[in-house]
């Protein structure tokens, strides 16, 4: 109220510049033009404040500096779950040559025919959450949570049964008796990591939609940490054998799963979400779900079975003990580089989706430019690591000279490859991001087996470049998938992505969750949000 001391009953004027109120109370507006009177000197107003916009180059650091918070605690996440691997493997190798065999065998039987499907299946929710968190549809996140819970162990019943009786199966492919007796007792005790990667999946996905990253790689760690000694219990105090290497990886993922669940009912982000709540409504409306799920199971599953294929392949070549062990090497080194650019493509995913989801076609074009920027880089990273290490790598794994020469002979290629795979990942990202995985699978399928698969086949068989033939190949199927990325990610139309993302979320008919905030047209065209006079609480 104003304090200036008036007599009581004067009829003098109130000269406070607060406000014109007869009872002295600030009621509105804020400044209100009085006529001046001879006792008040003119005063000119002050200019009114003027929004300045950031330049182009500002926003994408902006940009870039957002994407990057998602994706480096992905990278850890990725280098612990690397590690995990690495356990495991060392455990495998102590059991002695069979159990190692069996064990890789059964791995990689469990990726083509299991984990690579469930992974892939899971990917049809991001874009759904994504957008759906950006429109601040917060229950969608839930809903798409359940669905694809129940989707994952559906899927998992046909995969549990093929698991159960892959020993008859191996036999029947003409394995080794003793090796298919290995690998059945690896995978039967992996059958309960069916369950668990059905929760973990899309627990990780629902985390990582809503730009929650961190307690990922906390949980992760804290899981890492208790599989060392987990490994020890099971292999060398109890004697558990091959079995017991495997439960050690289904404990893992059962822990990592437990933090998780704490997590997110601790920190009440399944409140707004629903998260933790099934009901009735996750048993109908699946068909936007599966649109999506169903081609990125495809995209996943085209990309990892490429690399089954080859090891395949290497059996068939002049050398195959060699080549085999090249190719283990050399899959095991393009492993631990893609954890950067998949990393940054859940980043860039994210983005996309959430810039959709809040209908603003200017930003998630600008999240797949800087992504795509970063990725550039990054390949160039990857490729310079790889040739300068060419003559040392290998060394870490074997001291066969023919091996070595193989690997430093094909590791220049395998950097070519991450030049192309590191922006072909991200594009990846922004198709995801903006629910588009069937341009995905497509592009996957016409580079790796109408274009790559030939080019591998006939540069190794038909020529003398033998094992570098299949590199090649694979080098091949990469430029093409990254330049037909490129173009589809250029002309996209972001408009009408957005228009989608409002359609997928329903967030086009909800008036009632719009928020009326006065918006600025910045320099680039985009639209600022700019706070004039108003107070803002978020619970």
């Amino acid at each position: 109220m104003c304090m200036a001391a008036i007599p009581a009953g004067s009829a003098a004027p109130c000269h406070c510049d607060h406000h014109q109120d007869p009872h002295g109370l600030l009621t509105a507006p804020f400044v209100v033009e009085t006529s001046p009177t001879k006792n008040q000197a003119e005063v000119s107003s002050p200019p009114a404040p003027t929004l300045k916009p950031l330049g182009s180059v500002s926003l994408a650091f902006v940009e870039g500096k957002s994407i990057l918070s998602l994706a480096l605690p992905m990278v850890l996440t990725g280098l612990l779950l690397h590690c995990r691997s690495m356990v495991s493997m060392l455990f495998l190798g102590r059991l002695g040559d069979l159990a190692l065999a069996g064990g890789s065998l059964a791995i990689g039987f469990a990726n083509i025919t299991g984990y690579s499907v469930l992974s892939g299946l899971a990917m049809g929710m991001e874009p759904i959450c994504g957008q759906a968190f950006g429109a601040r549809r917060y229950h969608l996140l839930g809903l798409a949570l359940h669905r694809t819970v129940l989707l994952l162990l559906s899927v998992s019943i046909p995969i549990a049964l093929l698991w159960y009786y892959i020993r008859p199966l191996l036999l029947l492919l003409g394995q080794e008796p003793a090796l298919a007796a290995a690998a059945s007792s690896y995978l039967h005790a992996c059958l309960p990591d069916l369950i668990l990667q059905s929760f973990l999946h899309p627990l990780r996905i629902y985390l990582r939609t809503q730009s929650i990253t961190l307690p990922l790689t906390l949980c992760a760690g804290l899981a890492v940490g208790l599989h060392l000694p987990i490994n020890y219990l099971f292999v060398s105090v109890l004697h558990l054998g091959i079995g017991g290497v495997a439960l050690a990886s289904v404990l893992f993922n059962f822990n990592v799963v437990l933090f998780l669940l704490v997590y997110i009912y601790f920190s009440g982000i399944n409140r707004s979400t629903g998260g933790l709540s099934f009901s009735s409504e996750c048993f109908k409306g699946w068909s936007s779900l599966l649109n999506l799920a169903i081609p990125s199971c495809i995209s996943v599953c085209l990309e990892w079975w490429w690399y089954e294929i080859m090891i395949i392949l290497c059996g068939l070549l002049l050398n195959p003990k060699a080549t085999v062990a090249s190719m283990g090497i050399l899959i095991q080194t393009t492993s631990l580089v893609y954890i950067f650019p998949s990393s940054l493509s859940f980043g860039v995913s994210t983005r996309v989706g959430n810039e959709l989801g809040a209908n603003r076609p200017d930003r998630a074009r600008r999240a797949a430019t800087v992504g795509l920027s970063c990725s550039f880089v990054l390949g160039l990273l990857a490729f310079s690591f790889a040739f300068s290490v060419r003559h040392l790598w290998a060394r870490m794994f074997t001291g066969d000279s023919t091996i070595l020469e193989l690997t430093a002979s094909v590791l220049p290629i395998l950097g070519l490859c991450e030049l192309g795979n590191c922006p072909q990942t991200t594009g990846c990202g922004v198709l995801r991001g903006s629910a588009r995985p069937k341009l995905g699978a497509n592009i996957n399928l016409g580079s790796f087996y109408v274009v790559g698969m030939p080019v591998a086949v006939g540069l190794a068989f038909w020529t003398s470049l033998d094992f570098s033939g299949l590199w090649l190949g694979l080098l091949s199927a990469q430029a093409t998938c990254v330049v037909l990325m490129l173009v589809v990610i250029e002309r996209t139309h972001w408009e009408s992505q957005a228009e989608r993302a409002q359609q997928l979320t329903g967030a086009a008919t909800d008036d009632t969750e719009k928020e009326a905030v006065p918006k600025v047209a910045a320099a680039d065209g985009d639209e600022t949000d700019w706070l004039v006079i108003s107070v803002k609480i978020e619970q």
